[in-house]
């Protein structure tokens, strides 16, 4: 079985790396936003106020980093999707691989991905990044997977209803950028109104935004078991709405 895993890893990896518009999306776009809004906030007086200080210092690396996570996501999606409707997914189906099998291969593939970006913007901040910042980068780079593997999950529920291929994509999008826009990272939640404070609390993103952020500044894993039991409770949820609705043809 892992071998079978390991295999169709591969193979996959290699598949994905022979679209360059694929590639450049997922793993040169979060870089390039990176280094934009970094050198953009990072030079002139503004720098130093206090809020551009600290969306300088956490801000922009969380924003970053969750640009790779949704990218990570729309393109599972989109995938899923072309697999599905040129038959793909259904001659795998046939194959000894196993479905959970299958599906574990492209979150992999996913997840590796991610780890490479992120790698890339650790290289992009030595050269531009305009502050100093120490941040524990292992430690984040396992918060940064928690949560593009919790938030994958959702990729599948959207994988499963997106009636073709060519809609794959903007329905994703659709669907998990305007979070951001409540997930905490632009405005503090506690400065939301009561309705939006809790349409935040029901949103994934806001709990991978907290963990990351807590994260790069230094926090302990411990004050954030809410927001990772927050992401495993999304994950259990999604899986197990996915194995329900999920069509291979």
């Amino acid at each position: 079985m892992l071998r079978g895993l390991f295999k169709l890893t591969w193979i996959e990896l290699k598949i994905f790396m022979r679209e360059p518009l694929g590639a450049i999306g997922t793993i040169l776009f979060p870089v390039l936003i990176f280094i934009v809004l970094g050198r953009m906030f990072g030079h002139g007086k503004s720098a130093s106020s206090p809020e551009n200080s600290q969306f300088i210092q956490a801000g922009i690396p969380v924003l970053a980093s969750l640009f790779i996570t949704i990218s990570a996501v729309l393109s599972l999606v989109t995938i899923i999707s072309i697999y599905r409707e040129g038959g793909i997914l259904k001659r795998l189906r046939a194959t000894p691989l196993r479905p959970p099998t299958i599906l574990t291969a492209h979150v992999l593939v996913k997840l590796l991905l991610t780890a490479a970006t992120l790698f890339l913007l650790v290289l992009a901040g030595k050269r531009y990044y305009p502050v100093g910042v120490q941040a524990p980068l292992f430690s984040f780079t396992i918060a940064l997977l928690i949560s593009t593997w919790s938030i994958l999950s959702i990729g599948f529920v959207i994988a499963s209803i997106v009636p073709t291929a060519r809609f794959a994509q903007p329905i994703g999008a659709v669907i998990l950028y305007p979070m951001l826009g409540f997930s905490g990272i632009f405005v503090p939640i506690a400065m939301f109104p009561p309705a939006l404070h809790a349409i935040a609390r029901v949103l994934p993103l806001t709990y991978a935004v907290s963990l990351l952020e807590g994260i790069w500044n230094g926090e302990t894993w411990f004050a954030h078991l809410g927001d990772l039991a927050a992401l495993v409770l999304v994950f259990a949820i999604c899986v197990a709405l996915s194995a329900k609705i999920f069509r291979w043809e």
